[in-house]
């Protein structure tokens, strides 16, 4: 079967709908209608159809998606079922904070193993599991095989340690330490994240909000003429 490249925006609304599906769930909602999935999603019916028509027929015209179904393969299709081993590099408090606050097994991964240089963090635990020296990095990699790393360390320490698992066989990376890994290796597989970024996007965003309440309205334009 031909493999059909889906577009990154499409692939980032996958989640959004996963956790609408899951309210509908919760509140008995066993079936509904493109039309009613993208009024409270404020998306267009056809946008809908088009993003779920990438990965296949999911409902049917006239009778709608059914809600559990429809959940169970967005779930398939974001490898929330696949269980696959992650490791976390990094137990400061960020780190940490991960650790307690992400449900990795709700989304297909299993975090198998915490990570950090500091040799005074060894066999502290975090949510039941108990932090390593990065020196038992490639000894563990050879024996879990994980597929992903979460990276909570510094940009300074972050290039070294990316080549040390790329070479261990670990590919896709949760980054959080700043450094631009497809820079070096546009081969693996990258989600950025940058905090800092979403809160300049809301400065933005509020300073338009201010500027636009600061605007005269129309009416007191006419006023002063």
């Amino acid at each position: 079967m031909k493999r059909i490249k889906v577009s990154n925006n499409v692939i980032r609304r996958m989640p959004r709908y996963l956790r609408k599906l899951d309210e509908l769930t919760e509140a008995g909602v066993s079936r509904i209608s493109s039309g009613e999935l993208g009024r409270q999603l404020g998306l267009t019916p056809s946008q809908i159809r088009q993003d779920f028509s990438c990965f296949g027929e999911f409902g049917q015209q006239g009778y709608g998606y059914n809600v559990a179904e429809l959940r169970r393969q967005i779930g398939h299709i974001l490898g929330l079922d696949q269980h696959d081993k992650i490791i976390l590099i990094g137990a400061g408090n960020l780190g940490r904070a991960i650790t307690v606050h992400i449900g990795f097994q709700k989304y297909g991964y299993e975090l198998a193993g915490i990570f950090d240089s500091n040799i005074s963090l060894e066999n502290i635990e975090i949510s039941g599991i108990k932090i390593m020296h990065t020196n038992r990095l490639a000894e563990f990699c050879k024996e879990n095989h994980p597929k992903m790393a979460v990276l909570c360390i510094p940009k300074s320490g972050a290039k070294e340690m990316v080549q040390k698992l790329l070479d261990l066989g670990v590919n896709a990376f949760w980054n959080f330490s700043h450094y631009d890994i497809h820079y070096d290796h546009p081969e693996a597989a990258v989600e950025n994240v940058h905090l800092t970024d979403s809160l300049m996007t809301l400065s933005y965003a509020a300073r338009r909000q201010d500027e636009y309440s600061a605007e005269p309205s129309s009416e007191e334009e006419n006023t002063e003429e």
